[in-house]
Parts: structure tokens; C-alpha cells; sequence
């Protein structure tokens, strides 16, 4: 069954944080290391960070030293740490596989930063 569940957005201020989260449970995908991805208005979804099977993290060079990928196993829930946000940071967010994301995809949680 292939179900994925985002939360956490919102609407908040440049230099201002948020936790997403992705709850896998009860889904194939909560047998495979996974990702979180997003589309702006206007662009293509793009890969916004990542963890390997060996436990490497990847980030875009857009996020790296503010955005942090991590995970509870027990909880089969992923989490994407996003600290001073800024307005280039605007989509909707999405979890999937990772590095090769499935064809299915959640709702997504959507990620407005503004004044």
C-alpha cells in the first residue's frame, strides 16, 4: 500500500523555522530510505535533501548548514528541519523515496515564507 503523509507547513517570517514530517507507517515506503522534494510555483520539483542507505545525508546547495533530514524508525516518520528559512524557500514539500523517488506522491505540506 503506498500511502505518505506531510505536515508540518505553514506560513512564517524570513530567518524563522519549521519541522516538516512524514509519516511512512502502514506503507511500502516505510521500507526504503527516503527524501524530501519540492515544488515552487512556476519551477519542476526538485530534490531538496536526502539519506542513503548508508546513513549519508545529501542536501541541495541551497540548504546545506540550514535544513536537516533525520528520522525515527520506530515511528516509520522522517523529519525535515528547516531553520532560517527565507522567501526562495516557498513550495509545496514532499516526501518519497530516495534517491529515486516512486510514482506516487503525498499531498504535500505547503511552505510559505513572507513578511
Amino acid at each position: 500500500q503506498a500511502r505518505l503523509v506531510e505536515s508540518g507547513g505553514g506560513l512564517v517570517q524570513p530567518g524563522g523555522s519549521l519541522r516538516l514530517s512524514c509519516d511512512t507507517s502502514g506503507s511500502i515506503f516505510s521500507l526504503y530510505t527516503m527524501g524530501w522534494y519540492r515544488q515552487a510555483p512556476g519551477k519542476q520539483r526538485e530534490l531538496v535533501a536526502g539519506i542513503n542507505n548508508g546513513g549519508t545525508p545529501y542536501y541541495v546547495d541551497s540548504v546545506k548548514g540550514r535544513f536537516t533530514i533525520s528520522s525515527d524508525n520506530a515511528l516509520n516518520t522522517w523529519y525535515l528541519q528547516l531553520n532560517d528559512l527565507n522567501p526562495e524557500d516557498t513550495a509545496v514539500y514532499y516526501c518519497n523515496r530516495y534517491p529515486t523517488p516512486l510514482s506516487f506522491w503525498g499531498q504535500g505540506t505547503q511552505v510559505t515564507v513572507s513578511s
